[in-house]
């Protein structure tokens, strides 16, 4: 069957819409909007490497937070027991009772032996070079002896958790004769 009427391809455009159809941009516009759209594409790319670590940080920050709450959460605990570990070494030293002294000293070794399965350390400088780390000088002696800087002895037991000064040491340091 063969068509009356033609038929009209062309939509009903006036002519500003025509031109507008008909004009493409320069090459020179598109370069320019692909250097735009690849700068910005850029910046959001550094956006989300920097928030990637960001997070990357954060993570390991609170890793490393967490390791220490549980690393050092006996510190209170052992800060209150030091007084009774500085009890019976008095008690040792003033030498009563043998009997007495022999059953003070095995309770103290095993009060040492549970200190330090939880990380807990005597610091007891005697004959070592003092180190203001981990000792605190209370007073200095002459003793011809003994070479200056030397911990002569030792007043209270110094004591670290996990490699953390809990207390220094008090103790008596050699110096040169003046």
């Amino acid at each position: 069957m063969p068509h009356d009427k033609p038929i009209n391809k062309k939509p009903n455009l006036d002519e500003e819409q025509t031109t507008e159809l008909l004009s493409h941009p320069s090459y020179e516009e598109l370069m320019q909007q692909l250097t735009e759209a690849e700068q910005k594409v850029n910046q959001y790319w550094e956006r989300i490497l920097r928030m990637q670590a960001e997070t990357d940080n954060a993570a390991r920050r609170s890793e490393r937070d967490v390791a220490n709450a549980h690393k050092y959460a006996l510190e209170k605990f052992a800060l209150e027991l030091l007084p009774i570990i500085d009890s019976l070494d008095l008690c040792v030293n003033n030498e009563a009772g043998n009997s007495l002294i022999e059953g003070v000293n095995l309770t103290l070794k095993m009060f040492y032996a549970a200190m330090e399965k939880f990380g807990v350390q005597q610091v007891n400088p005697i004959d070592q070079a003092f180190d203001p780390e981990f000792q605190q000088a209370i007073s200095m002696q002459y003793d011809p002896a003994v070479a200056a800087g030397k911990v002569l002895s030792v007043l209270q037991k110094g004591y670290t958790l996990n490699g953390r000064l809990l207390r220094p040491a008090l103790v008596v340091v050699s110096k040169s004769k003046e």
